[in-house]
């Protein structure tokens, strides 16, 4: 079964994906660097959630620090990915993945482009990302809305491959049960002194109108 949408529907929902990730991340971390002290603990909800400032020198949640030129390259690479295949997708599910994964690859790279290093130099393609959000009930890193963008999208990923449904809109036909009967067919059931009984009484009956 095929669900292909068209190229400027699907264009259009992946870059307001992208453009919303984006905003809203950036957006974010203007007001946690320019709000919150660095390296300080905030309450937000108790224990469930808290705000905590943070620069991160890896990946999405604080994943291979240390590499942060390594992950500016990947983080280009992506987007570049994302942008040429663009024109394939034809699913409206997979625009939002290549949305979500496309603003949060942004967020995280516009760090490492404009941020300060390490040093406390802004160094191009070295700078640190900016970490608020910690759920210590759930895992004990800091991060992002990009980083929740990225592994959004990646949930989601899985869930449309496991499902069957394709990039270009085209979806994998379900297995047939091969215990059911075809549309059109007329198997015969005989049933022990039914037809067979039918058959024996025509033939008594007759029988009997002869003897008669």
């Amino acid at each position: 079964m095929a669900v292909k949408r068209p190229v400027w529907a699907v264009l259009t929902l992946l870059g307001v994906c992208a453009v919303v990730v984006y905003l809203a991340d950036q957006l974010s971390k203007f007001w946690v660097k320019n709000t919150l002290p660095e390296g300080v603990s905030n309450p937000v909800l108790g224990d469930f959630l808290q705000f905590y400032f943070v620069r991160n020198p890896g990946a999405a949640f604080s994943i291979a620090s240390g590499s942060t030129w390594i992950f500016s390259i990947l983080a280009a690479i992506v987007t570049i990915v994302i942008i040429v295949f663009a024109r394939k997708i034809r699913s409206i599910a997979w625009a939002v993945v290549f949305g979500l994964l496309l603003g949060g690859t942004l967020g995280n790279l516009t760090d490492r482009l404009t941020q300060q290093n390490a040093e406390g130099v802004v160094e191009f393609g070295h700078g640190l990302v900016i970490d608020f959000i910690y759920t210590p009930w759930m895992m004990p890193a800091i991060y992002n809305i990009a980083d929740i963008a990225i592994v959004s999208s990646m949930c989601l990923l899985v869930i449309l491959t496991f499902s069957g449904i394709h990039i270009d809109g085209t979806r994998d036909a379900r297995k047939k049960n091969t215990n059911e009967t075809p549309i059109g067919s007329n198997p015969t059931v005989t049933l022990q002194g039914g037809l067979t009984g039918q058959g024996g009484l025509g033939d008594g009956g007759a029988g009997g109108a002869g003897g008669n």
